[in-house]
């Protein structure tokens, strides 16, 4: 284990930190590094492109780890709006709550929340996987396009509205379903990839075979006179 570096918002400013950590030389820098004080500041981590690994110690506002490559992001606090948005690849991991629309549009790697997530979690979501250890607000998955969102507790109304490919895994109960989102056939396949998100979530307290699934039923793909209610 190398040496890590400290930053501290008390005597470095975000613009500053996140600079640095932007334009890090892989062969050069360090590997490691801790962000203590973050006291809620917006984009944190954002726009990180090496395989490194940051700790921020305590609360971060919206769009931390935004636009993420190749870094693993661990928040010891709560985040705010738009964790992990347009997120590429890497791993981010809230070690609290996480306010709405966590993971939106995020192309590749894995977000795993530990507490629960807000409204619109995974919204327009391009391919990255969500772990979910609580529950999940109103609208979650909407128009989710590819990848995976797992959720070990319940979720709120209008659950994968209008939902593309992207899969759903619910261990508790939808308040309500979407448009164009319904519950589909577990099969083995699926099972092995709940338990792969499992053991990523570090998640051993729930069995693959708890969860149900839920997907699109594919009728708003092509405009359809007879479904001009659900436009």
């Amino acid at each position: 284990m190398g040496k890590i570096e400290i930053f501290d918002f008390k005597k470095k400013t975000l613009r500053q930190i996140n600079q640095y950590l932007q334009n890090i030389d892989y062969k050069k820098n360090l590997r490691e590094y801790v962000i203590k004080n973050p006291n809620g500041n917006h984009a944190i981590c954002a726009g990180l492109k090496e395989d490194i690994k940051v700790s921020i110690k305590g609360h971060v506002g919206y769009y931390c780890g935004g636009m993420n490559k190749n870094a693993n992001i661990i928040i010891e606090g709560n985040a705010g709006t738009g964790l992990g948005e347009n997120m590429m690849s890497g791993t981010i991991h809230v070690k609290g709550n996480v306010s709405q629309s966590a993971g939106a549009s995020a192309h590749g790697g894995n977000i795993i929340i530990d507490g629960n997530a807000s409204s619109r979690c995974g919204i327009s979501l391009k391919g990255a996987d969500l772990i979910v250890r609580g529950s999940i607000g109103h609208m979650s998955a909407f128009m989710a396009q590819s990848g995976t969102l797992l959720v070990c507790g319940n979720a709120g109304e209008a659950l994968g509205d209008s939902i593309y490919e992207t899969i759903i895994y619910l261990a508790g109960k939808p308040k309500s379903l979407g448009i164009d989102c319904e519950e589909k056939k577990i099969t083995n396949k699926d099972l092995k990839k709940i338990e792969e998100l499992l053991i990523i979530g570090n998640i051993k307290n729930i069995k693959p075979n708890k969860f149900k699934k839920y997907g699109s039923a594919k009728k708003l793909y092509n405009f359809k006179i007879d479904n001009i209610s659900d436009y």
